[in-house]
């Protein structure tokens, strides 16, 4: 991860920069970029997407969206996220007006999936915010494949581990989501 500290860097200035190949958040007005992930992240983000995508289209519940759309979850310093996979609730997004930049708010689900350049400190920070702006569960996907689990934080206090033979639910945000963590990764 780099970042790059030219002054405090507003939502607005993000949404002007010139497009130069890289992804970038925004955090306590810093500029933050990360390399590119790689395959098995891409395909797990995939398989994430279209599983909460479907459910969510079925029951009639919300918006899913990928990794390009950035959630100001704070301003003044501005802090805008960009989880790998989101979910907004209808009435939420029908509130927002389907904006063409940055969601006005959090996500009611943000999805990270690890990747190799990911260090513990920077997801715990992107959890913390996610959580402090309002999202309502978070999961952090590791799909390493010594490890391939998801971590499921409603706080930063109480989170849950859950292995490929065990259930993910996303109940308070999208009743009756039930899935094996081993189809997502």
């Amino acid at each position: 991860m780099s970042t790059h500290s030219e002054g405090t860097v507003t939502v607005e200035d993000l949404y002007r920069l010139p497009d130069d190949g890289r992804r970038y958040e925004l955090v306590a007005g810093t500029l933050v970029s990360e390399p590119l992930p790689g395959a098995r992240h891409g395909r797990v983000i995939a398989r994430i997407t279209s599983e909460l995508r479907a459910f969510a289209q079925r029951q009639g519940l919300g918006e899913v969206v990928a990794a390009d759309t950035g959630f100001v979850l704070a301003r003044d310093p501005d802090t805008v996220r960009g989880p790998d996979v989101a979910f907004i609730s209808r009435a939420r997004y029908d509130a927002a007006g389907d904006p063409p930049t940055a969601f006005p708010g959090a996500p009611d689900l943000a999805v990270e999936v690890l990747s190799p350049s990911n260090r513990a400190d920077e997801i715990h920070s992107k959890v913390a915010d996610y959580l402090a702006a309002g999202t309502r569960l978070v999961w952090v996907v590791d799909p390493d494949p010594d490890r391939r689990t998801i971590t499921a934080y409603e706080t930063l206090l109480a989170p849950r581990v859950l292995g490929e033979d065990d259930e993910i639910d996303a109940v308070d945000v999208l009743p009756g989501f039930r899935l094996r963590v081993s189809e997502l990764l």
